[in-house]
């Protein structure tokens, strides 16, 4: 067992637990205990706002599986995963100022809070709690395994007790702090990232004798690695303009994403944090994706993509450093995790629990079950994280496209279309997440149809048929001001 490397990660623990501990001091102490244990009382600054996009969206698959598999196919991963760099700024730019309002007037907490004021449909609220636990659980998965594997790749034990010790690690400082925990957490976690990327990134360039010199050395391995279309030529321009739909527009459907654009302070918060968030995305998507690629050269014959980057900075930083740079991953993935966790158990708590089966239950009882059901929620993914599939990318990118294809068009054409109702929002939720399962499937079998994305067809479907059940039935003006 490495220890120089160890203790820098520990140290780290420490701290992130230190502001768990902190923050669920302040919310023992909190009048309105559901908005501040899963929204942070609404009071995040530009600066923590930006960082917490960040460190949300960028989790596992971004530090993991993304370099991992651009290690496998080269530059054309990189140039894929560019697409991302609009995601915080298109967020806060589509659901802004107007969702943050309309929250605050509906005393929304979750996404799923809005459109059950939205659209005042009970099956609205059920089936966006059941989109939520469904495809979140993969996206947790996904976490859960990328912090295991990590933790593997430092330390040398099993893959399983890796992952007993991250799931104790996470769940104890969610558990106890809340949103407001997440949020302070994920500004730390996000410089931690930044700073991260950039050391590794610098070093992989000296191992490598220079840029010219790894292209070269990727060139006579295989000169599609350099080439748009990735090593084995099957990334189409079709397949990567349709990516974008995934990590880009699609992003404003992710609940975990959303629920942030209704938790700043003020628009001068909002304004900041689009600026520190797209550079910030920008320049740890370039740096992680570019070491993926840069790593092949140095580390050929990697088997498992997801340990590309923890042992690429074993092998070109001394322990001590390799240490601090790694907790830049350990941070997204314990930063999403965390937040995912949080959104799943709002959607049991808030809107099933408090909704439908009790809603006159006491404060006490609802710290109670708040706290248990995130407990049990993490119970349950590190049962289905104990067999991992072999990039973890990808289970993370199912579950971004499920979530997408539900929520897309309710969100949104709910802030902005004043005939959209109930029966045009099931309709969306239904197409989207059948087509999206169905063609999954399809396109696992038979390659993606036409050469695009799978959450390509399901947005669209979604749509229309969003914009057809609206109009032809119930149709009625929604008044925004009521």
């Amino acid at each position: 067992m490495n220890y120089a490397v160890l203790i820098p990660m520990i140290m780290f623990l420490i701290l992130i637990f230190f502001i768990g501990y902190w923050s669920s001091r302040k919310l023992a102490s909190s009048s309105n205990f559901i908005s501040d244990y899963f929204l942070g009382g609404r009071e995040l600054g530009g600066f923590v706002l930006a960082m917490t996009m960040v460190a949300t969206y960028g989790s596992a698959s971004s530090f993991l599986g993304g370099p991992g598999t651009a290690y496998t196919m080269g530059f054309g991963w990189v140039l894929l995963a560019m697409t991302q760099v609009v995601t915080g700024y298109f967020v806060l730019m589509i659901l802004g100022k107007k969702f943050a309002i309309m929250a605050r007037r509906y005393k929304a907490v979750t996404m799923i809070d809005f459109l059950k004021a939205r659209y005042d449909s009970k099956a609205v609220v059920l089936l966006s709690a059941l989109s939520i636990i469904i495809f979140l659980f993969s996206a947790m998965a996904a976490q859960w395994i990328g912090g295991a594997r990590l933790i593997e790749s430092l330390t040398g034990l099993s893959y399983n007790s890796a992952l007993f010790l991250f799931a104790v690690s996470v769940l104890v400082y969610v558990t106890i702090g809340g949103f407001r925990a997440v949020a302070l957490t994920d500004a730390v976690q996000g410089a931690v990232m930044l700073v991260g990327t950039l050391i590794l990134l610098i070093a992989v360039i000296f191992a490598g004798g220079g840029i010219p010199n790894i292209v070269q050395d990727l060139i006579n391995e295989n000169p599609n690695l350099v080439t748009p279309y990735g090593a084995e030529g099957n990334l189409s321009a079709a397949y990567v303009s349709s990516f974008w739909i995934l990590v880009g527009v699609g992003v404003v459907g992710l609940p975990q994403i959303a629920v942030r654009a209704m938790s700043y302070k003020n628009s001068r918060s909002m304004h900041r944090a689009l600026i520190i968030g797209t550079l910030v995305t920008g320049i740890i998507m370039l740096n992680m994706h570019l070491i993926g690629v840069f790593a092949r050269p140095i580390l050929p014959g990697i088997d498992v993509g997801d340990k590309v980057i923890p042992l690429i900075a074993l092998e070109t930083l001394p322990a001590w450093l390799a240490g601090i740079v790694l907790a830049a991953p350990m941070a997204a993935i314990m930063s999403t995790v965390d937040s995912l966790l949080l959104i799943v158990s709002s959607s049991i708590v808030r809107d099933v629990y408090l909704n439908y089966i009790k809603p006159e239950a006491e404060l006490k009882t609802i710290k109670r079950i708040s706290f248990g059901v995130t407990a049990m929620l993490g119970i349950g993914v590190f049962l289905l994280a104990l067999d991992p599939p072999d990039l973890l990318i990808f289970l993370n990118l199912f579950a971004f496209g499920g979530l997408e294809a539900a929520f897309i068009w309710p969100v949104v054409l709910g802030l902005y279309w004043k005939w959209g109702n109930k029966y045009g929002a099931i309709a969306s939720m239904i197409t989207g997440i059948g087509t999206y399962v169905a063609l999954h499937f399809y396109n696992q079998e038979y390659g993606n149809l036409l050469g695009v994305h799978t959450v390509t067809f399901p947005v669209l479907l979604s749509l229309v048929a969003f914009i057809a059940f609206s109009l032809l039935i119930g149709r009625k003006a929604y008044d925004y001001a009521a």
